[in-house]
């Protein structure tokens, strides 16, 4: 009974961030969305996070958010997908529930 985990403000502006990863279990997958994007970057406060996260979970980066903030994909932690909106409707057809963080 995986949970899609969404999140769309950045961690350096609200905590829904951290909050998000404080709630998953194994197998749950964890899309960063419009601003959440940042989470995934590289060098940033919050990488480590991200990469622990991806032991137990998938993490997700919708594309056209990264390419809206002038993020290039090979700037991400690795290990983390980005997606396109049809991924992101595939993402919510293959999980049980969808948990919005804001």
């Amino acid at each position: 009974m995986a949970t899609l985990h969404t999140v769309n403000k950045s961690p350096f502006e609200r905590s829904s961030f951290i909050s998000a990863l404080n709630h998953t279990v194994p197998g749950d997958k964890v899309l960063m969305i419009e601003d959440g994007v940042i989470s995934a970057r590289k060098g940033n406060t919050f990488a480590d996070l991200v990469s622990s996260a991806l032991s137990d979970c998938s993490v997700y980066v919708l594309a056209p958010d990264l390419a809206a903030r002038g993020i290039a994909e090979g700037d991400l932690v690795e290990g983390v997908q980005t997606i396109d909106y049809g991924g992101f409707v595939d993402l919510v057809a293959e999980c049980d529930r969808t948990q919005s963080w804001l």
